[in-house]
């Protein structure tokens, strides 16, 4: 199965990007902070590669993907508008939605402003509501979680978002896309989250009109999974939060096999549902 790699110029920056030329329905997958499109080696060494058109961007500020000129550009929505621009300029109305931690904040996003979503699904990113309080409630209490709000990193400091995200079972050059990545993105997006810059997640989720995948990995560090099972959501897919055992907070790289039967199912059935109304833009938390 072949891989395609071009580069898309949006208003923000230049968005590096890889497709395989599978001739299914489009998923598009969203990494997390410090990460990569790389993270996704193993769903485009799949099956999932020939059966879907894969779509993996590096978003603004990492991997092969431009720098923003302005840190404003790197807030939840921004980096969402982002997103929504690069798939209008590769004619790609509907698609799946695959969101990793950062990806999954902006998957929510996206699903709540962008009618193209056909279903989402969200992996290490409860959603939150803006506020201290909403943080609180949706994220573990660990104090390697401070470094997301650090612009800069040490060499310490990436060693432990490292371990963090992948517990020692990552690949040696996904440390190297931790200290490549564009610092001021840590801040703006911790801002965006606490202070109420992007919409009620909790509440985006709690109304969405698509089918909502809930997967973490049994010893997810940085989500509560107590929270995310609590919410309320109208279209949980499969009806339950999945939790895939011995896998962290990226059970797609810890257990692809697992993580891979349930996406392939996922997209078949939201891609198999006829298109809904255009989404509607969730009010943001007084």
């Amino acid at each position: 199965m072949a891989i395609h790699h071009s580069t898309v110029q949006t208003r923000s920056t230049t968005i590096r990007l890889s497709e395989s030329d599978g001739l299914g329905e489009p998923l598009l997958m969203l990494h997390g902070s410090g990460a990569s499109r790389e993270v996704f080696a193993k769903q485009f060494d799949s099956p999932l590669a020939s059966r879907y058109r894969l779509i993996a961007i590096d978003l603004p500020g990492h991997g092969e993907s431009g720098d923003a000129a302005a840190p404003g550009q790197y807030g939840v929505d921004a980096l969402a508008d982002t997103v929504a621009e690069v798939m209008a300029r590769k004619s790609i109305a509907r698609f799946a939605v695959l969101g990793w931690s950062l990806g999954g904040h902006i998957g929510i996003e996206l699903m709540a402003r962008h009618s193209g979503v056909a279903g989402l699904m969200v992996v290490g990113a409860p959603p939150v509501s803006p506020g201290a309080v909403g943080l609180l409630k949706a994220f573990q209490t660990n104090l390697d979680l401070l470094l997301a709000t650090k612009v800069h990193f040490t060499e310490r400091d990436a060693l432990r978002f490292y371990e963090m995200c992948y517990h020692g079972q990552g690949d040696p050059k996904f440390l190297a896309s931790i200290q490549r990545a564009d610092g001021r993105l840590r801040r703006e997006v911790s801002n965006s989250l606490m202070n109420g810059a992007v919409f009620d997640q909790k509440r985006a989720v709690e109304e969405a009109q698509v089918p909502v995948a809930m997967v973490n990995g049994s010893a997810e560090p940085v989500a509560r999974l107590s929270y995310i099972a609590g919410l309320r959501y109208p279209t949980l897919w499969g009806g339950v939060c999945h939790i895939i055992p011995d896998a962290g907070h990226a059970p797609f790289w810890d257990q692809p096999e697992a993580f891979n039967a349930l996406l392939g199912r996922f997209v078949a059935e939201v891609m198999a549902k006829p298109a809904t109304t255009p989404a509607i833009v969730m009010a943001k938390s007084a």
